[in-house]
C-alpha cells in the first residue's frame, strides 16, 4: 500500500488535505457512455486490494466499491453519452466526464465538510481549464490509491449501467462485453443493426 500513497503523502506533507483521484473507463467500447469518477479519500485510508480496476475480478471490484463509497470523504461521477462522443470525439468527451465528476465530488465535499478541493491526481489526462492544482500521472491507477479508487468507482458504475442496457438491447452481449467490440457484439450488429447507445463514429466501417 505504501507505494500507492507516495503522491498523496507528498501532498499531505505540504499541508494539502483534500485530494481527488480521477480516472475514467469506457474510452474504447463501441457502445455506451464514457464514465469518470473523482474520489476524495481520508489521509488514513488503508484498504488492502485497492488497485487498477482492470486487475481485479468483478466480485472484488463490487466489494471494494462499497468500501470506497463508505470511507471516502466524497466522490463524484461524470458520464458523457454516445451522442456527445460522436459530436466532440472521445478525448474531449473523456475530459468533460472528468470535469463533471470533479464538480460533483467538490460539491459534496463542500456540503459535508465546508471544504474545497485542493489538488487533483489524474490518470494520464490534463484538465487545462480546471482551476485546481493538478498532477497528471501516467498509469496513475497503479501508482495512486486515490486514482485506483476512482477507477473502481467508474468501472463498477459503468458495468452496472451496461448490464441494465443488456435488458433493453439483448442482441449484443452488453452484460458480458460491456460494449467492447467482441465477436458476439459484432455479430449482433450484423444481424440486428445498431441500437440507440452505439457510437456511430466508432462504427463507420460497419454501418
Amino acid at each position: 500500500m505504501n507505494h500507492m500513497m507516495e503522491y498523496e503523502n507528498e501532498l499531505y506533507g505540504r499541508g494539502v488535505r483534500y485530494i481527488a483521484g480521477i480516472d475514467e473507463v469506457g474510452r474504447g467500447p463501441l457502445a455506451g457512455p464514457v464514465t469518470a469518477a473523482a474520489v476524495i479519500l481520508p489521509a488514513d485510508f488503508s484498504v488492502p486490494g485497492v488497485d487498477d480496476s482492470k486487475k481485479l475480478t468483478a466480485r472484488k471490484r463490487e466489494s471494494l466499491f462499497d468500501v470506497i463509497v463508505e470511507h471516502s470523504l466524497a466522490y463524484g461521477i461524470g458520464m458523457i453519452d454516445n451522442y456527445i462522443i460522436d459530436e466532440i470525439n472521445i478525448l474531449e468527451a473523456t475530459r468533460r466526464a472528468m470535469k463533471a465528476a470533479v464538480c460533483e465530488a467538490g460539491a459534496r465535499l463542500g456540503e459535508k465538510y465546508g471544504a474545497s478541493l485542493e489538488h487533483l491526481l489524474i490518470d494520464a489526462v490534463a484538465l487545462k481549464d480546471v482551476e485546481i492544482p493538478q498532477t497528471s500521472i501516467i498509469k496513475g491507477d497503479t501508482l495512486s490509491v486515490s486514482i485506483a479508487a476512482a477507477s473502481i468507482i467508474a468501472k463498477v458504475t459503468r458495468d452496472r449501467l451496461m448490464c441494465g442496457y443488456h435488458e433493453m438491447y439483448p442482441y449484443y452481449g452488453f452484460d458480458r462485453n460491456k460494449g467492447y467490440g467482441t465477436k458476439a457484439h459484432y455479430e449482433g450488429i450484423s444481424k440486428h443493426g445498431i441500437c440507440e447507445i452505439h457510437r456511430r463514429s466508432f462504427l463507420r466501417r460497419v454501418i
